[in-house]
């Protein structure tokens, strides 16, 4: 059974205040109100941003962070919920802390992070509690009729399928009804450009736009006519139903909501998982293209090269290994 959640909000015992403009993590705020500090928001450009920093309480900003604006005419803006499926390997800690320092400069964003673990892990929970970026950690093992084996290609089996249901549900059954918010997948491995964000955040119910390096294409999009997706740029089974990768799309909450039965099918054919999920929310005709009519690329779908540690492995058999108590 699931453990509880660990969700990093207003029940922190952590009481030292933090500025929260644009992710810094500053001590540059006073009873909730921002003052000027070194290295904080003035670093960035000389002065205050036009959106004031919201503060919260604690060393990850006591819950979703939210701010308004002139873009927003003072209203709080929608929370965007990054669901980021994540498994144990050599590059793992690498992957999350590059991912963490990009989400640092999103407004109004919490960090749904979901292990394929029995329980959750010290490494990915002292990673979450150090990043600054509201959280909720998360974990879900796969069962092993689907979990890949050793050897096994990557394409053979879908990895992410229980977090990301698990995140689901969380989603749909902890955050307050009616609440404005999207829904983003984002693996741990990509390469995000901030602006993706601000596109995403008016999601009414499923947007789409570009993704780079992906399908064998220089890139992948939705084709745009008069404002509305008519077809797809992809080579690779253009047949699916929704021929995006998982990096190309962001759902919005209430509408995940209205449809409890959506989810990710874990016995979905290669290729096909988006589509599993996608099929149950709109139709092709509903995306909502966005990043300039589908025009623009702000996301990559970025790999790290897998680690050849032959040396350490030798090591390890000589009883000479690295020191396992120094975190990688």
């Amino acid at each position: 059974m699931a453990t509880a959640p660990r969700l990093h909000g207003p029940t922190s015992s952590l009481s030292t205040s933090w500025c929260h403009c644009w992710g810094c993590s500053a001590p540059c705020c006073s009873s909730g109100s921002p003052v000027t500090a070194p290295g904080c928001c003035r670093a960035l450009s000389g002065a205050w941003p036009s959106s004031r920093p919201s503060c919260g309480t604690g060393l990850g900003g006591g819950g979703p962070k939210t701010g308004g604006g002139p873009e927003t005419g003072g209203a709080p803006l929608p929370t965007i919920y990054v669901v980021t499926p994540t498994y144990a390997r050599p590059v793992q800690k690498a992957e999350l802390v590059r991912l963490s320092q990009t989400l640092l400069h999103v407004r109004a964003l919490h960090w749904v992070v979901v292990e394929d673990a029995p329980a959750p892990t010290a490494l990915v929970g002292g990673l979450l509690a150090a990043s600054g970026v509201p959280f909720t950690h998360l974990h879900a093992p796969t069962p092993p009729e689907i979990r890949r084996r050793p050897g096994d290609p990557p394409w053979l089996r879908p990895r992410g399928v229980e977090q990301r249901n698990r995140a689901l549900q969380w989603l749909r059954d902890m955050r307050p009804p009616g609440e404005a918010a999207v829904v983003y997948f984002a693996d741990d491995d990509n390469t995000y450009s901030l602006r993706l964000f601000e596109e995403m955040r008016s999601t009414r119910g499923v947007s789409v736009w570009p993704v780079g390096l992906v399908g064998g294409l220089r890139f992948e999009r939705p084709l745009v006519a008069g404002g509305r997706v008519v077809g797809f740029h992809t080579a690779w089974k253009p047949e699916r139903p929704f021929p995006l990768d998982m990096a190309g799309f962001a759902v919005a909450l209430p509408l995940l909501r209205a449809r409890p039965a959506a989810r990710f099918d874990p016995a979905a054919e290669r290729g096909y998982l988006e589509s599993s999920l996608l099929g149950g929310l709109v139709t092709p005709a509903q995306l909502e293209p966005k990043a300039d009519n589908c025009t623009q690329v702000l996301v990559w779908h970025t790999r790290t090269e897998k680690p050849k540690l032959r040396q350490e492995e030798q090591l390890q058999r000589q009883g000479r290994g690295s020191d396992p108590r120094i975190e990688v």
